[in-house]
């Protein structure tokens, strides 16, 4: 495992600066050329661009960076390819059990679930937590029940199960392997925006760890791990080993650095997947700034990804060498 970040930014100079900008990721890991056919390959991109493409046409029709981020990640929830909503990793019992977070950088409100099994939008939930109710984090029953109350869409369990997630849990029994996932692949989804008032949100949703065990959180719906924004800074969504995301404060680190140190969103993402990387963790974050800036960064071989902006950009991509 490589202990030194690969990096992509984009930076506008000062009168290209755009007036919006999205970022997304589906995930990062150990995707290779070599275990990926171009096939599957362009499956992923297709799905990266419809997520993306959802989010820019919200704020390219002057709509918010909230409204902009649920819009991706509802897609990528309901895409079968990640790890969030419907395609969801299974816990060891054979459940699948869901948890996201978003924030709304202007006041730094921000609302957050876990281990929900019946929401079809989680991160939808996150947002009703955020706006309909005085808290920030709810979990589990307390959480669908609230869901209920909100008339949030609930679905019957077995709406998430795919058979590819359940072979995943098979082999990792029948290996023994430990609570990571079996193909390191760290399949959470997320998406971080700008809009054209200079508005920043931050989202990100996650089905966790293959195999996961006695109620596991990851960082994906804790405020300052997974998730962050704050309109002096940046907005950040993670995916990788939780548990070392968690540790390390990931999102909240990179936000600070770029507000107390002057750091870019590369330069501080850099260093804050660097410090993981000593730790033993892995994966990857996408941070948008104010000015529209956008970095991914990550110390795995691939993260699925996208961005887009009001000058024109719109790409995806897999591989960290993209």
């Amino acid at each position: 495992m490589a202990n030194v970040a690969n990096a992509q930014e984009v930076t506008m100079a000062e009168n290209e600066k755009p007036r919006w900008s999205i970022a997304i990721h589906g995930g990062a890991g150990t995707m290779s050329r070599d275990r990926m056919t171009d096939e599957i390959q362009e499956e992923y991109k297709a799905a990266l661009q419809t997520a993306l493409d959802a989010g820019a046409k919200v704020l390219a029709d002057g709509g918010t960076s909230l409204d902009a981020v649920q819009a991706a990640i509802i897609i990528l929830e309901d895409d079968p390819h990640f790890n969030a909503g419907r395609g969801a990793v299974f816990t060891y019992k054979g459940v699948n059990e869901h948890d996201a977070a978003i924030m709304d950088g202007r006041d730094r409100s921000a609302g957050a679930s876990t281990g929900t099994t019946q929401v079809k939008n989680p991160i939808l939930l996150a947002r009703s937590v955020m706006v309909d109710s005085p808290h920030v984090f709810l979990s589990r029953q307390g959480a669908e029940v609230f869901a209920r109350e909100q008339n949030i869409e609930l679905v019957d369990p077995d709406y998430f199960a795919t058979p590819r997630r359940w072979k995943q849990l098979e082999e990792l029994k029948a290996k023994k392997l430990g609570w990571f996932d079996v193909d390191l692949k760290y399949g959470t989804v997320g998406a971080v925006a700008v809009d054209s008032d200079g508005n920043i949100a931050a989202g990100t949703s996650t089905g966790g760890l293959t195999g996961k065990r006695w109620g596991r959180v990851g960082d994906s719906p804790i405020i300052g791990a997974g998730t962050y924004a704050d309109n002096r800074a940046c907005a950040v969504s993670a995916t990788g080993a939780g548990e070392y995301f968690i540790r390390a404060g990931v999102a909240h680190e990179i936000c600070a650095r770029m507000r107390m140190l002057g750091e870019s969103a590369e330069v501080a993402a850099q260093a804050v997947i660097a410090e993981v990387g000593e730790l033993g963790g892995s994966g990857g974050v996408i941070v948008a700034a104010p000015d529209g800036t956008t970095a991914f960064v990550m110390n795995t071989p691939g993260m699925y990804r996208g961005r887009a902006d009001s000058s024109g950009v719109s790409e995806v991509a897999i591989f960290d060498d993209e």
